[in-house]
């Protein structure tokens, strides 16, 4: 039996499946940590060296291991400091249960002025979860985890959160478990499709000329990908993957595209089922594909906000992908719409623009060569990560890891060691480059701490080299982008950390490869200078203002008007 709120928590996490918790203490949750510690054997705790890091961990393990993450903090500035791990796994779709301790239960809302006392906790723990609760009661905390529980498991993958006032931890529980009195409104699961539904889908794929698949995070879920590839394969149809979507589909199978590719797929499509996918482009409000006449659009997404204008489909289908996605490829006619030879030259297509950006592209080749198919990549919003967003062959679920819409800086190191975890041994590679990587250096001492087995790889240019670039694109010149950085050798020496520098593609390559007999962490640092630009590749449709040289002919021919 618990005696204390405490207790009940920690009871709440081990009976729910918790094993590790990304955690920092502090004087609200002492009461937690302590029924922590009584049951050390269950539960194991990881403490980094700054509290954003650890919603960064809890975010990188769901999205390695499919299991929920789990993060602690203290009021006020801890939960402010947890909110971009939180904000980046409530746009990446992560099950991550936040628990944040609240000031007394008698000050709240009252501006006296407590230790870590903010106003409105509680509205700026909601703005970063798709459902939340303030436990009023000691007797309500054990029953608040279950149902925080429930709504993880429910619906769209999202954070969930929870804020408990010191002073219930600490509290002795008289009686049994009480409901929790508030919360927000509870995740309905949708309702069944209807049959009728997926004819009409049906119709529309069976009638097309080219059919096309664009799969986003959403089909990660399980199953969701096994029925992904069958309904391609039954009626040949191209895959497009999003950032989110990367892995879905192996990228050796030959109706396997990213995005560069889609533009050649997509302007000869006829039809298109998104899977799945917010389906929106990254700077505007505005579909990721426009409509245009002839061209239908089928979306299946478990949130029916992601069916709403800009995007207009002529069959929006509430429901899981993994559960949906068997009962409309029966209904389809097995044919071959992309022939195998047609696919391979469209992957041919995209993947000789990618060759052309050097060195990014050798890189990120060496990189791939390196790893294990089922190694973990964390790409980073760096000038090598942004064209290994269409370039670093992805050979399976989980094992691509990049920033989703949020676009956080220095996200990539810290969820590399949440990925770590969750992986379970597996090798993680995680690059960045010098800005982001001075987001979070001090967690080398987390990374040695617990040996996770990171390869962490830093692209130094000495600059913010992406601003840079735009800044001497725009207005031909630059200001606040140069760095000082320390020496990366020294720093990771400091820690106990193995380091390389290397300079060239293939120097980096045999790095990383050395790197995977290493029992824990290893840095490596790559002197780099001023890259082309890779950006009028990425994504569906090039961002605006962003150009380069011609791309060759469509290997589909014509675009349909």
């Amino acid at each position: 039996m618990t005696n204390t709120g405490g207790q009940a928590l920690a009871a709440g996490l081990i009976r729910n499946g918790i094993r590790d918790l990304f955690m920092i203490p502090g004087i609200q949750l002492d009461w937690a940590v302590d029924a922590l510690r009584q049951r050390g054997a269950e539960i194991r705790l990881y403490v980094p060296r700054h509290e954003q890091t650890t919603t960064y961990m809890a975010d990188g393990y769901y999205r390695a291991s499919g299991e929920v993450g789990a993060a602690m903090v203290v009021p006020g500035p801890g939960a402010l400091n947890a909110g971009a791990g939180l904000a980046t796994a409530y746009a990446s779709n992560s099950k991550v249960l936040f628990v944040t301790g609240q000031i007394h239960s008698a000050g709240v809302g009252r501006g006296l002025g407590l230790l870590h006392e903010i106003k409105d906790q509680t509205g700026f723990v909601a703005g970063l979860t798709k459902w939340n609760t303030f436990v009023h009661a000691p007797q309500q905390i054990g029953a608040a985890v279950d149902q925080a529980f429930a709504q993880l498991h429910t619906g769209r993958p999202r954070p969930v959160g929870m804020e408990i006032p010191h002073d219930y931890l600490s509290a002795a529980l008289p009686g049994p478990d009480m409901p929790p009195e508030s919360g927000a409104d509870a995740e309905a699961a949708p309702a069944p499709v209807e049959d009728a539904v997926l004819d009409r889908a049906a119709a529309i794929l069976n009638a097309a000329r080219l059919p096309v698949i664009y799969a986003g995070g959403g089909v990660f879920q399980a199953g969701g990908c096994e029925a992904l590839q069958a309904l391609a394969e039954r009626i040949g149809a191209p895959v497009v993957m999003s950032d989110n979507g990367r892995g879905a589909l192996s990228d050796r199978h030959p109706l396997a595209m990213n995005s560069l590719a889609g533009r050649a797929v997509f302007q000869h499509a006829d039809a298109v089922l998104v899977v799945g996918s917010r389906f929106i482009d990254a700077l505007t409000p505005t579909a990721s594909w426009p409509a245009r006449p002839g061209l239908r659009f089928i979306h299946i997404n478990i949130d029916a906000a992601d069916l709403s204008p800009p995007r207009a489909p002529d069959v929006a289908i509430v429901a899981d992908a993994a559960t949906t996605l068997p009962r409309l490829a029966e209904r389809l006619a097995p044919r071959s719409a992309l022939p195998e030879a047609d696919a391979l030259r469209v992957k041919a297509w995209a993947q000789g623009q990618i060759d052309a950006i050097m060195p990014q592209s050798a890189y990120v080749s060496e990189l791939r060569a390196a790893m294990p198919d089922d190694a973990i990549f964390v790409n980073e919003l760096t000038q090598v990560g942004y064209l290994a967003r269409i370039a670093f062959p992805v050979y399976g679920p989980r094992t691509y890891i990049g920033p989703g819409y949020q676009g956080t800086l220095g996200y990539g190191f810290p969820v590399a060691l949440g990925a770590a975890v969750g992986g379970r041994g597996r090798r993680v590679v995680s690059i960045t480059g010098d800005g982001g990587f001075g987001w979070n250096l001090q967690e080398l001492a987390t990374a040695q701490r617990y040996g996770l087995p990171v390869t962490l790889v830093v692209f130094n240019d000495g600059h913010y080299g992406n601003v840079r670039a735009i800044q001497k694109r725009e207005f031909g010149a630059e200001v606040a982008v140069d760095l000082a950085n320390p020496d990366f050798g020294t720093l990771a020496r400091a820690f106990g950390v193995p380091f390389e520098q290397v300079g060239t593609p293939q120097a980096l390559g045999a790095a990383v490869k050395a790197s995977l007999a290493a029992q824990g962490p290893v840095m490596i640092e790559v002197r780099i200078g001023v890259v082309p630009s890779p950006w009028h590749l990425l994504r569906l449709q090039p961002m605006k203002g962003m150009t380069g040289p011609a791309a060759p002919v469509n290997p589909l021919g014509e675009a349909r008007p």
